[in-house]
């Protein structure tokens, strides 16, 4: 085992976690919950039965997306999930729910940050954009 270890480099660490629950957000801010199967040299990552766990404020909805392949450059973070322990003040909504909050919060945000570079503007600053999900 120390072998394949040393083959692997970095992505040794991961290797004790599989058949574990782990919980992974990607660069471009979606977090994925599933249960690691695989995982390769370049830290590619395979999981099973996944869920896309969307938050908004208190509230969180999961939407199934089965098996799921994960480019290792795409992960910000990954860990371990205690299911009990993490969604201990958060309330479940459905997907729908969770879908029109998250799109409502995007339009404030989208809002805020319009009047903010209208502000930038006319005290004569260039403003700077956000990154969003389209810049990713």
């Amino acid at each position: 085992m120390a072998d394949l270890e040393s083959i692997l480099g970095y992505t040794a660490n991961l290797m004790s976690d599989i058949d574990k629950k782990l919980m992974i957000v990607l660069k471009d801010g979606r977090t994925l919950i599933g249960c690691l199967r695989s995982v390769d040299q370049f830290a590619n990552l395979v999981l099973q039965d996944t869920i896309e766990r969307i938050h908004v404020g208190k509230k969180y909805g999961d939407i199934p997306r089965g098996l799921f392949l994960i480019r290792g450059d795409n992960v910000a973070i990954l860990g371990e999930l205690d299911d009990k322990r993490d969604l201990a003040e958060l309330q479940e909504v459905s997907i729908e729910d969770i879908l029109d909050a998250q799109r409502e919060e995007q339009l404030r945000k989208d809002e805020e940050t319009k009047i903010r570079n209208q502000a930038m503007l006319e005290r004569g600053l260039q403003p700077h954009g956000d990154i969003g999900s389209e810049d990713i």
